[in-house]
């Protein structure tokens, strides 16, 4: 059985009311996350909820030439599955594992009872989903009017939010299949990041160096989407 000292790495779950969770504890699926681990596909009905732990979920869309872009990011703050409480059983973006580590799964059976039967999981899981759509929509305007190294910067950040410690595994490959641009863009990017003492990038594994310059090298979109997850999740951000 998980247990709730365990369960608790995951913000989301450790906000839940006790009575909620002590309900869920026998239902939560400890599952591991290997990197690159496909948790749904556009269009299929999903079977599971997912509480990330340790790993970092990517949400893609994929265009019929197999071309993708990342629309945001989930961690060890939130949710994979949205649309299972919200009604829509299914969605045309894919939920791929970008960082590898653990996570819990929860039965599509299990969230929709609790969040049709308990407001105050109901509220949290709406205000998780507004602040989630608030970074989809960032991404998307930052994709369109910033510098690819400004994405970047703004990719890493909300990256290492959603991670303990600060190192990520990640080959500029994967990073350049997330950000929907060339391998040779991302290559540049992060030299340019190393080179002004912000990252270490070695073998597909990126070392954070000095966050509070990276924070000021970003656009304003990753305090967007900061600022909204603080506003909206306050108690969940403390954790």
């Amino acid at each position: 059985m998980v247990t709730a000292s365990k369960v608790i790495k995951n913000h989301l779950l450790a906000v839940l009311p006790d009575a909620e969770l002590q309900r869920w504890l026998p239902l939560l699926e400890a599952v591991d996350l290997p990197l690159g681990l496909v948790l749904y596909e556009s269009g299929r009905t999903l079977s599971h909820v997912y509480f990330p732990t340790t790993a970092i979920v990517s949400l893609l869309f994929v265009l019929e030439d197999g071309e993708s872009a990342e629309i945001a990011v989930v961690g060890n703050e939130g949710v994979v599955g949205i649309s299972l409480f919200m009604g829509g059983e299914s969605t045309p973006s894919r939920a791929v594992v970008q960082s590898a580590g653990r996570g819990y799964r929860l039965s599509s059976h299990a969230i929709k009872e609790a969040f049709g039967r308990n407001n105050p999981v109901m509220h949290l899981m709406l205000r998780y989903t507004q602040a989630l759509i608030t970074q989809m929509a960032q991404t998307a305007v930052c994709n369109r009017h910033h510098t690819l190294d400004k994405q970047l910067c703004r990719w890493l950040l909300l990256s290492m939010d959603r991670l303990q410690g600060t190192e990520l595994v990640m080959t500029q490959k994967l990073i350049a299949n997330m950000l929907g641009v060339r391998r040779e863009g991302v290559t540049e990017a992060a030299l340019k990041l190393q080179a002004a003492g912000l990252i270490q990038y070695a073998r597909g594994h990126i070392t954070l160096l000095d966050r509070p310059g990276l924070e000021q090298r970003t656009c304003e979109c990753y305090a967007v989407v900061k600022k909204e997850y603080d506003r909206l999740l306050p108690d969940l951000m403390a954790v």
